[in-house]
């Protein structure tokens, strides 16, 4: 199988990255993407197919993430930011980020070792830090986020990629550690709808099951799931019309937006979305 453990999927995406890079008219410069995917993401992006069908909204994700972060740091809302599955992800790397902010990459041992290894002799523009723990595991995941816990309030958390690999009861775990544990005032995260994850499904279930992979999350409650977390939604921001606007779109746009035109939110995709989440006053 192409996908192996549920950490190979950042090796898919860190293609998509580099693709977008390589563009004439690229939306964003990842110099270290292709070096990161190395030729086992090369043989999962072959293998897996369908290429055009994902990388748009990895792309979407990508920009939508980058500019979300460059704002709360550049208005001071963030001095910490938390990068939980953080995967091949390069951003103290690539983005203009203050030499006072700290950034904290959470990932299993052995990818955050070869990142290191890929990136070595590179400089990153933050304070950065990696921070080996298995999140899975409710010990190992408590007991990083006690020690990670911000004092100033100021922090941000990002799952980019990992919800919808986990379960309702898993996220809600997560959720409530989030709340809990770190003194984090924002939470940036991406969250399909029900819809969106029957097609993925349908489309890369059985090699992505297979590879210990499985696509799961997507609550029908939409970003209200996060609720009783302690979570209240900050903004959300369709992929599909973000893809619109920055001229990234998926294959046969126009048709699902003609059939829109006839569905409820719920069936066009509805919050298939980058979801910032706040911790709700009080709370």
């Amino acid at each position: 199988m192409p996908i192996e453990h549920v950490s190979d999927t950042a090796r898919w995406v860190a293609v998509h990255r580099a693709m977008e890079s390589e563009r004439p008219d690229a939306l964003f410069r990842d110099p270290f993407a292709r070096r990161l995917a190395g030729e086992r993401g090369e043989a999962i992006h072959r293998q897996m197919g369908g290429q055009d069908w994902v990388s748009w909204s990895t792309i979407t994700r990508t920009v939508l993430f980058d500019a979300t972060v460059i704002d709360l740091v550049g208005r001071g809302e963030v001095d910490t930011v938390v990068n939980l599955a953080a995967g091949l992800d390069s951003r103290p790397w690539r983005l203009p980020l203050p030499a006072t902010l700290r950034w904290v990459d959470v990932d299993y041992p052995d990818v955050l070792e070869y990142k290191a290894g890929v990136l070595a002799g590179e400089r990153p523009s933050c304070r950065y830090e990696p921070a080996s723990a298995d999140l899975a595991s409710d010990a190992e995941r408590g007991a990083l986020l006690d020690r990670l816990r911000i004092k100033t309030g100021k922090a941000l958390v990002i799952t980019e990629g990992l919800l919808i690999y986990l379960t309702e009861a898993q996220v809600g775990a997560l959720a409530g550690d989030i709340h809990a544990r770190t003194g984090a005032r924002y939470w940036l995260t991406d969250l399909a709808s029900p819809g969106l994850l029957k097609i993925m499904i349908r489309t890369w279930g059985k090699r992505a099951k297979a590879g210990g992979a499985p696509f799961q999350f997507a609550p029908a409650a939409g970003p209200a799931f996060f609720q009783p977390f302690g979570w209240r939604e900050a903004s959300v921001r369709s992929f599909l019309e973000a893809a619109r606007r920055i001229r990234r779109e998926m294959p046969l746009a126009w048709l699902w937006r003609l059939l829109g035109t006839f569905q409820s939110a719920e069936a066009q995709g509805g919050y298939s979305a980058a979801l910032l989440l706040e911790r709700q006053p009080g709370s």
